[in-house]
């Protein structure tokens, strides 16, 4: 989530059972040049709680990228290539989804960040072997899909030819948004193109799917480790046996709590994310942005997930706000019981 995933909502997200965060996406050419690029790109805590957290970059130079990710692995859990953003800034300067017609580049961007690691003493070798290791770190990568499949395949078949430092595949996972660089938001996920890939590469590589993860009871399929129970009578077609997990941006702004199962966001929620926000600061608009999305209707299929903590009106009244003084008594009058004092 570009400018969203800073450390105060790394935090709350992972108060409510989200296991592994995202930075923003950081540029890597401007973060190696630039001290003021990453004071501000990168922030984390240094008295906790400091979430498991990858920093994702956009990058298409091999050094770049290997360099970029040298300087924050002391910090984080592992580093991840974006090949997914649609934005026209970023295809039009070969950074996001327009990887996903270079797939030897990235495969090189890969290799050079991981061999630059393991002469950094890092543990990224031994893959779910270096799990437990204080050392161990991984080195990931997030696509989209083509609209011939045949090229997704291919792409991540290049991927994960075995290089020599790990004996296997040179990447730890593969997060898979499956839709093409030109599919709208609106338009749901491609289901079956995520199954092909899931049973073809499931088995060799974690694979974790982003998009259109509203609720943990309205996917669009059933997979190992939750299942969806339609208000229908009739199950989702699609079973998807070898995912390994879930990545949300949208529904996640709108509800840092969905992790935890609920299907909309609770006042508690709101109440934690302005905790960590006072020892963690960020730009006020940023700020406002979150609170707007927690108070907003949730993303949820069903009307009840559609409840929001403020009404429209409410709302309007909110992102006139001037400072996080008025914000606070601003919330202080909405929330019945009113806002904790921090």
């Amino acid at each position: 989530m570009v400018r969203y995933s800073k450390l105060a909502f790394r935090q709350t997200v992972h108060h409510y059972g989200t296991d592994l965060c995202w930075t923003p996406m950081i540029l890597a050419k401007e973060f190696n040049r630039n001290k003021f690029a990453r004071d501000s790109d990168f922030t984390i805590s240094t008295a906790g709680p400091q979430p498991p957290t990858i920093v994702q970059f956009g990058a298409n130079v091999p050094q770049e990228l290997a360099r970029a990710s040298s300087l924050v692995v002391p910090f984080t859990s592992g580093v991840d290539l974006n090949c997914g953003c649609p934005q026209s800034w970023a295809c039009s300067s070969t950074l996001g989804a327009a990887l996903m017609e270079k797939r030897e580049l990235v495969r090189d961007m890969v290799l050079e960040t991981r061999s630059q690691l393991h002469q950094d003493g890092w543990d990224v070798s031994g893959l779910e072997k270096d799990i437990n290791s204080p050392k161990g770190r991984s080195v990931s990568i997030k696509i989209r899909v083509h609209k011939d499949l045949r090229k997704t395949i291919d792409f991540i078949t290049t991927l994960l030819a075995p290089c020599s430092l790990t004996t296997t595949r040179p990447i730890d996972f593969l997060t898979i948004h499956p839709r093409t660089r030109q599919t709208p938001s609106s338009t749901p996920i491609n289901v079956e193109s995520l199954s092909i890939l899931t049973s073809t590469f499931g088995t060799q590589v974690p694979i974790l799917l982003s998009g259109d993860v509203f609720t943990l009871d309205s996917l669009p399929f059933t997979s190992p480790f939750h299942n969806t129970l339609s208000s229908s009578s009739s199950p989702p077609e699609h079973n998807i046996p070898h995912l390994s997990g879930l990545m949300s941006a949208r529904a996640l702004l709108a509800n840092p709590a969905l992790f935890s199962g609920r299907n909309s966001c609770p006042w508690e929620a709101v109440e934690y994310f302005l905790n960590k926000t006072i020892k963690a600061p960020m730009p006020f608009k940023l700020v406002l942005h979150h609170i707007n999305e927690m108070c907003s209707p949730g993303m949820g299929p069903s009307q009840k997930d559609k409840v929001a903590l403020l009404n429209k009106q409410e709302r309007a009244e909110l992102m006139k706000v001037g400072d996080m003084v008025e914000l606070i008594d601003f919330l202080e009058e909405k929330k019945p019981g009113g806002i904790g004092r921090m």
